[in-house]
C-alpha cells in the first residue's frame, strides 16, 4: 500500500510540475500579416515576417493577401478583431470603406498594429491611418517631419518646408538608440549596425504622441538629408499601440538580426504593452558588426 501511494504521490508531483510549467510559457499570441499589393517583393518577404514572428515562440501567424492591383478588392475583409496584432506588408490601393472602418474600430478598441516599411506609404488620403503611423512616405506639402538633432533632441520641420520622403542607394548604416527605456529597445546597444536597407529621409505627417526608438545618420555622400532620421517609433492610437520600423527593403535587409529581433520585441508590445523578450540573441549586432542571418 504504501508502495502504491508514493507512486500515487510521484504521479501528482509530475502532474503538478508540468501544469506549472505550462502557467509559466507565455499564452500564445495571434498575428495577422496583410499583403497582396506592394511595390516591394512581398511574395518573399512575407514569408520572412512570418519566420520571424514564429521563431520567437509568442505568435501563430496567419496571412490575409488581397486581390492584386487593378482587381476588384470590395470582398477583401480580414476579421482583424481575431487577432492581438496586425502586421502590414501592404502597399496598394485603398482598402474599401468598410474594411477602413473595421481595421480603425480593431486599431482604436486596443488591437496592435505594426508596420514594416513601404507600409508606411500607403494610403495617403486616409486620415486615421496617417495618425497612426505619424510619419509616411509623403511629400514635403504634406505635414511635419521629425529629426533629431546632435543633442538627442527632437525637431518639427513644419510643412512646405525641407524635403519630402525619400531615400539614397542602398547601405549599411548605424542605428542609434533614443529611448533605451522602452520595452522594445530595452537592453539593446546604444549603437549597433544594420544590414544594407534603404534609408528613408523626409518622412512627412501629423507625427502625434510620436515617441522615437531610434535613429540612423541620413549621410548627405549617400544621398541623404545629414540629419538622424527615424528608424523605429511608437504611437497609441485610442486603446491600441502602433510600431513602426521602416527598416527592411529587401529580404537580405530583414535577415538582420537587429531588425528581427526589433520587429519581434515590437509585435509583442503593439500585441499586449509589455515584451517578454527581453535577453538579446548571443549574434545581436554591436557598433560596426553587421550580423545576418541565412
Amino acid at each position: 500500500m504504501n508502495w502504491r501511494l508514493c507512486r500515487l504521490g510521484l504521479a501528482l508531483a509530475l502532474v503538478s510540475l508540468a501544469a506549472g510549467r505550462a502557467a509559466a510559457e507565455p499564452p500564445t499570441l495571434k498575428a495577422l500579416i496583410v499583403d497582396g499589393q506592394n511595390n516591394h517583393d512581398w511574395p518573399s518577404t512575407t514569408p520572412i515576417l512570418k519566420r520571424h514572428l514564429e521563431d520567437c515562440g509568442l505568435f501563430t501567424v496567419d496571412v490575409a493577401t488581397s486581390p492584386a492591383q487593378g482587381e476588384d478588392t470590395s470582398g477583401f475583409k480580414p476579421d482583424f478583431a481575431a487577432y492581438d496584432v496586425v502586421v502590414s506588408n501592404y502597399n496598394g490601393q485603398a482598402w474599401p470603406e468598410e474594411t477602413q472602418r473595421s481595421f480603425v474600430d480593431y486599431v482604436r478598441g486596443g488591437g496592435g498594429f505594426v508596420v514594416v516599411h513601404a507600409a508606411n506609404n500607403s494610403f495617403p488620403d486616409w486620415p486615421e491611418y496617417n495618425e497612426m503611423i505619424g510619419l509616411g512616405w509623403r511629400g514635403a506639402e504634406f505635414g511635419d517631419r521629425v529629426t533629431v538633432n546632435d543633442e538627442g533632441e527632437i525637431v518639427r520641420t513644419p510643412k512646405g518646408e525641407g524635403p519630402g520622403a525619400g531615400h539614397g542607394p542602398q547601405h549599411a548604416f548605424a542605428v542609434v538608440l533614443r529611448d533605451g527605456e522602452h520595452p522594445v529597445t530595452a537592453g539593446m546597444p546604444a549603437e549597433w549596425q544594420h544590414a544594407t536597407d534603404e534609408l528613408y529621409h523626409g518622412q512627412r505627417g501629423p507625427a502625434n504622441n510620436m515617441q522615437v526608438l531610434a535613429t540612423a545618420f541620413s549621410a548627405s555622400d549617400q544621398g541623404g538629408t545629414a540629419a538622424h532620421e527615424p528608424m523605429i517609433w511608437v504611437i497609441p492610437f485610442g486603446k491600441g499601440r502602433v510600431f513602426t520600423t521602416v527598416m527592411g527593403h529587401s529580404p537580405q535587409a530583414m535577415k538582420c538580426v537587429g531588425f528581427v529581433v526589433t520587429l519581434q520585441r515590437g509585435a509583442e508590445w503593439a500585441a499586449t504593452g509589455e515584451v517578454t523578450q527581453t535577453a538579446l540573441p548571443e549574434d545581436f549586432p554591436g557598433p560596426g558588426e553587421e550580423s545576418v542571418r541565412p
